[in-house]
């Protein structure tokens, strides 16, 4: 049951909002601001960060901005993410090769390898089908994180889903389908065939990955095997049918290079970064936890993670490539549950303001995207300070109902009583798991296809405007960074001649395009 002081629950208005003078000052310091940005930073980047937001589209940025505002006991529109200061800004078209509304592991081979991809495949192009094992070969496509470690930087990949999830295995795995976790979660035909489960891929694919922390940590054992956090818990046990140990496997391959395995908060928060080159980090069995069910004392925060990364990564004087997935943003719309969603989503945007504390905006490159958006929105004309969680100020016209700000399109927020929508006044809407109403009923609600925000910060970053495909963000960093195909400028005292080079070839592609059309 929802009391009075929740249900109509505003945080206040600061009263010198009430005067021109407060948006007049305001809007003149943005634009002194937005003067100086005529003042391009062409630095070459030695570091690379992508921060994403899995489903984390603009209606979700907009409300967790609201959501940090009011958890500092403001009204929370005016409130500005750390993602809001990034000078450049430009929107991602998500769609798949195959799907108009794209899913996380085409998405991934877009923005980490710069292709376009089918829905379900991960670091393979559109010429691999999904599930189909005989098309992996010869279709493999590189991931950005490749390009930096073969540049000789440190690279690292830090998620709160699992290691192997759609979103972090584009990075360094070739897989026709993200679901196949572990050879226990293949066909049998397609193990038989040659084709790799994602974690083996995981250890396999690029040499010495010098970070890796998220979930995942029974994909790495045999099937059966018990977990060291939860023994008794079937669900938890490794699924590895191969019986391979890939951790004691990766132990003893990196016994003499300053590498820890960790899986709890204490042995990660324990060790000296500074004696620490490789890290493997394997928090849970699968998913991390919501921040919001987070256990402080065994299970890292996105934050606490992204530190550790960053000072172990920071050492190499080439620099590094990290990659940070806030993963749970989208397990939380899928499930309907926005206070969740959102949480995740603060929870990022600080890790974000925290590596900007321990980075330089002058040879630092940092990229804030989303793979796709959700069916997730709000509104209903609320008040300012209105509660994000909170309710719209008037009864439906139709039904004669309340209803919350937050909606889905779709969903397992759905309910029916006596043939009627259900009244929520009778409910705790803005409980942690509280399944916001949706329209139409899912089990699952689903991926958005609108397209997403790119905020972009540090050397090249205004190269990030406009409108682009997805698959243009890592040609951009790598372009920042001179590595991969994008080296050629970084020698010259412009990059013109070398663009100006690539044209002819590029031309004769897009003529070949037209005729195929």
């Amino acid at each position: 049951m929802v009391n009075s002081f929740t249900k109509f629950r505003v945080f206040p208005i600061q009263w010198y909002q009430i005067y021109p003078l407060f948006w007049n000052t305001w809007a003149q310091r943005t634009l002194k601001n937005a003067l100086t940005l005529q003042k391009l930073n062409q630095n070459t980047a030695k570091n690379l960060i992508l921060f994403l937001g899995d489903g984390m589209g603009i209606p979700t940025v907009t409300a967790a901005r609201i959501l940090k505002g009011q958890l500092s006991r403001q009204s929370g529109e005016e409130t500005q993410l750390e993602m809001d200061n990034f000078p450049f800004v430009a929107l991602s078209k998500t769609y798949n090769t195959n799907a108009q509304v794209a899913d996380s592991a085409g998405t991934a081979t877009a923005f980490l390898c710069g292709v376009k991809a089918n829905e379900g495949t991960v670091g393979v192009s559109a010429a691999a089908v999904r599930s189909q094992c005989n098309t992996t070969q010869g279709n493999e496509v590189t991931s950005i994180l490749r390009w930096a470690k073969e540049a000789g930087k440190s690279v690292g990949i830090v998620t709160t889903t699992r290691v192997n999830h759609a979103t972090p295995s584009a990075a360094y795995a070739h897989c026709v389908d993200r679901d196949w976790y572990s050879d226990g979660e293949m066909p049998a035909e397609a193990v038989q065939a040659g084709c790799k489960d994602i974690a083996r891929q995981l250890f396999e694919n690029i040499p010495n990955i010098d970070v890796i922390m998220g979930g995942g940590r029974k994909y790495m054992f045999p099937q059966n095997q018990s977990d060291v956090e939860y023994p008794g818990e079937k669900k938890h046990f490794g699924t590895r049918i191969d019986r391979r140990n890939l951790v004691e496997e990766w132990n003893n391959r990196m016994k003499n290079k300053n590498a820890h395995y960790v899986w709890n908060k204490k042995e990660l928060l324990s060790l000296n970064p500074n004696s620490v080159d490789y890290i493997l980090g394997l928090f849970e069995p699968g998913d991390l936890p919501y921040d919001l069910e987070r256990n402080n004392e065994t299970d890292p925060s996105l934050t606490e993670m992204v530190e550790v990364a960053i000072k172990i990564l920071k050492k190499n004087p080439r620099g590094f490539y990290l990659l940070v997935e806030g993963g749970r943003i989208d397990h939380g719309h899928h499930d309907g549950k926005a206070k969740q969603a959102l949480h995740e989503a603060v929870e990022m945007d600080r890790a974000i303001g925290h590596a900007g504390l321990m980075t330089n905006i002058n040879d630092t490159m940092t990229v804030v995207t989303a793979d796709h958006s959700h069916m997730f929105n709000f509104g209903g004309y609320t008040p300012r300070g209105n509660t994000i969680f909170g309710l719209a100020p008037m009864l439906s016209d139709v039904d004669q109902k309340p209803f919350t700000a937050i909606l889905y399109g779709n969903g397992p927020g759905f309910k029916v009583m006596n043939g009627l929508r259900e009244n929520i006044s009778t409910l705790d809407y803005e409980e942690n798991n509280y399944k916001a109403q949706s329209a139409v009923p899912l089990s699952m609600e689903t991926h958005g296809g609108e397209d997403v925000a790119v905020f972009a910060k540090g050397p090249m970053a205004h190269l990030l405007h406009g409108v682009h495909e997805q698959n243009y963000i890592p040609h951009v960093m790598a372009y920042a960074a001179c590595i991969g195909q994008n080296r050629d400028h970084c020698m010259s005292s412009s990059g013109a001649s070398s663009l100006s080079a690539a044209l002819p070839s590029l031309t004769a592609l897009l003529t070949f395009t037209r005729f195929l059309c």
